[in-house]
């Protein structure tokens, strides 16, 4: 019996084995490529921003939300996240669904934490922002697509002292770099998509900030009217500066205890500092007015007096003004 025809004849069950391996293979690959996420369109309607504390870094939010999808095992009843979020309450759910489509409605409120930009306190513009995932499948499964139509907000309710300048709904992915310890998973990145409101709004600044600044404009007026008493009350002038000195320092205190912390130098520094600082040369002002007076030149005294007077004043109201305009203006 001749042996080669019977080795040939392994060799091609061998080679026909191997080529419907790699079409299979090459088939699940077609698969997977041509495998879409579903698509959930996603709405949102704001109802009420309010208990904004800037001291906490939060602020309340109360919107309806609507959802319209297809595949039943999203839930997003149970598995809908809004990340960021302290706490997260639903007063009503109602869900229509039939063979091809599912609509859920919620109403939801939710306390969000945030990170203020206090920089131009108070000429502060702040942005809130409030962002849904589900938590149960990724950006492989399902993607979300913003219901533009209509308004996002209503405008009839009011933020105390803040004015509403856009609403804009977006969606992304939100990347996670993390295997969230599935071992199948080679590289530990976990890809979620994201519905994401971002609220930009302004602050009406000039009521408040006579509110906060008119005690240490009033304390450095103090310190001013130094110039005018005359060199033989050096007591009261020293007395009057060096209590419109803790003046500042307190409502610094005062202003500081309702803002966050922050590294940055705000308006809110750079206002006190300066103010610090003229009381400071208001003071050093008067020791060598003093001293000019204790050499027998009252008159040189009293001219020094004058001429420190009008420069103080013109500095500080230029500083002043060139300051807040920068502020406001950014």
């Amino acid at each position: 019996m001749n042996p080669i025809p019977l080795i040939n004849y392994k060799w091609k069950r061998h080679f026909a084995f191997i080529r419907v391996c790699i079409l299979l293979l090459t088939s699940v690959q077609c698969v997977a490529q041509d495998t879409k996420p579903d698509t959930v369109k996603v709405g949102i309607y704001i109802t009420s921003i309010h208990d904004i504390d800037f001291k906490q870094k939060e602020f309340t939010a109360t919107f309806w939300l609507w959802l319209n999808y297809k595949n039943l095992d999203f839930a997003f009843d149970k598995y809908l996240e809004i990340p960021g979020a302290k706490t997260v309450s639903t007063s009503f759910s109602q869900t229509i669904s039939d063979s091809s489509n599912v609509y859920m409605l919620m109403k939801i409120q939710c306390v969000m934490k945030d990170s203020w930009r206090i920089d131009n306190f108070p000429f502060d513009v702040q942005k809130l922002r409030i962002s849904i995932e589900n938590s149960q499948y990724d950006s492989s499964a399902l993607v979300f697509v913003p219901d533009t139509l209509g308004e996002h907000y209503d405008k009839r309710f009011t933020l105390r002292g803040w004015n509403i300048d856009s609403c804009i709904l977006s969606s992304g992915i939100k990347t996670y770099e993390t295997s969230f310890g599935l071992d199948t998973l080679s590289n530990p990145i976990s890809k979620y998509s994201a519905f994401r409101v971002r609220m930009s709004m302004h602050r009406d600044a000039m009521g408040i900030f006579w509110k906060l600044f008119l005690g240490m404009y009033i304390a450095f007026l103090i310190a001013f009217m130094c110039f005018f008493i005359h060199h033989d009350s050096m007591d009261s002038r020293f007395g009057l500066s060096v209590g419109s000195l803790f003046a500042v320092i307190g409502n610094k205190y005062i202003i500081d205890s309702t803002l966050p912390e922050t590294t940055s130098f705000t308006l809110v520094d750079t206002l006190h500092g300066l103010t610090l600082f003229c009381i400071f040369i208001v003071i050093a002002a008067t020791s060598y007015s003093l001293k000019l007076a204790k050499n027998g030149n009252a008159d040189k005294a009293d001219q020094f007096d004058k001429r420190m007077g009008i420069a103080m004043a013109l500095v500080y109201l230029i500083l002043n003004f060139w300051f807040i305009y920068q502020a406001s203006m950014s």
